[in-house]
């Protein structure tokens, strides 16, 4: 066997694990419409599950799951406090819309990445930057049809880009720590933090007798949607650029909208379609022209 074949077959593998993981999360979607129980308790129950099947996976692989320090382990919780506010504010907003409509209105947080950078590093706003946020805003601005708060897609976009916002406030401090902790560390203390967080709303109001089906639901939701997702995707990383990895992952919309076509029967509206095109094209762009930077430099 050609040893050049060994590469190209590791290239290969981490192409099939990242679509794999990319469905696996617009998958995940669908869970916010066909669970008929509050956002609060599906995330409790996709938390709790997620983290006792990383807590075995870290176990049976040995992964070291002390703190480096009591600092890191309030981090970590942290983390998981954002994890679980970004999570519910991403399903309520599928809820009150359309999986498309929630997916693509989350999907502007590469935008809000770039916006937020520079504030967190203290650099200045690139005008390129701003350009893409105001073409993001112009896709969003297309996507709702009348903006009122009794409008069913307005609100869906309000929920999505708080979720966006808040999953780029996780991710610019998780940055800090993927050097130090393995992926499966990160998210075991965040799924399990997101659990304890929403626990007390869960048992005063009566979440924890959820019926059989709703609790095989958490369970499908916690291992195969969330647990083994992740590690789909981390593995991915060993043997492709971040480039591609981002590109192939704005590929999420996508799945989401034609899975919850065949699925739940949601047809995206012409201006839907026509919004979520023009914001997954400006982050697309971002995500090449960033690739590109990282490359020259």
């Amino acid at each position: 066997m050609d040893t050049n074949d060994a590469p190209m077959k590791a290239r290969t593998r981490s192409l099939v694990e990242l679509n794999v993981a990319v469905l696996l999360f617009a998958g995940t979607s669908l869970f916010a419409k066909i669970v008929p129980l509050p956002v609060p308790y599906i995330i409790f129950g996709r938390s709790a599950v997620a983290a006792l099947a990383l807590l075995a996976f870290s176990l049976l692989t040995r992964t070291s799951l002390r703190p480096a320090s009591r600092g890191d382990l309030a981090v970590l919780l942290g983390l998981g406090v954002l994890l679980a506010a970004h999570w519910v504010t991403y399903f309520q907003a599928i809820r009150v819309s359309t999986v498309a409509v929630g997916t693509i209105s989350l999907y502007a947080y590469p935008i809000v990445t770039v916006l937020a950078e520079p504030l967190v590093d203290r650099t200045r706003i690139r005008l390129t930057d701003a350009l893409l946020a105001l073409v993001v805003l112009l896709g969003i601005v297309i996507l709702v049809d009348e903006f009122s708060l009794a409008n069913t897609t307005s609100r869906g976009v309000l929920w999505g880009l708080g979720s966006a916002f808040l999953f780029t406030a996780r991710n610019l401090v998780v940055r800090r720590f993927v050097q130090r902790y393995s992926g499966a560390t990160l998210m075991l203390y965040q799924t399990a933090a997101s659990a304890v967080v929403l626990l007390p709303a869960v048992a005063f109001t009566g979440g924890l007798g959820a019926t059989v089906a709703e609790w095989q639901a958490f369970l499908l939701l916690g291992t195969v949607f969330t647990a083994l997702t992740q590690s789909l995707y981390a593995a991915s990383l060993r043997h492709l650029s971040a480039k591609t990895v981002a590109i192939i992952a704005t590929l999420l919309p996508l799945y989401s909208a034609i899975l919850a076509a065949i699925v739940l029967g949601e047809i995206p509206s012409v201006r839907t379609v026509v919004g979520g095109v023009i914001v997954l094209a400006a982050v697309l762009y971002e995500t090449v022209r960033a690739g590109r930077s990282r490359t020259a430099s």
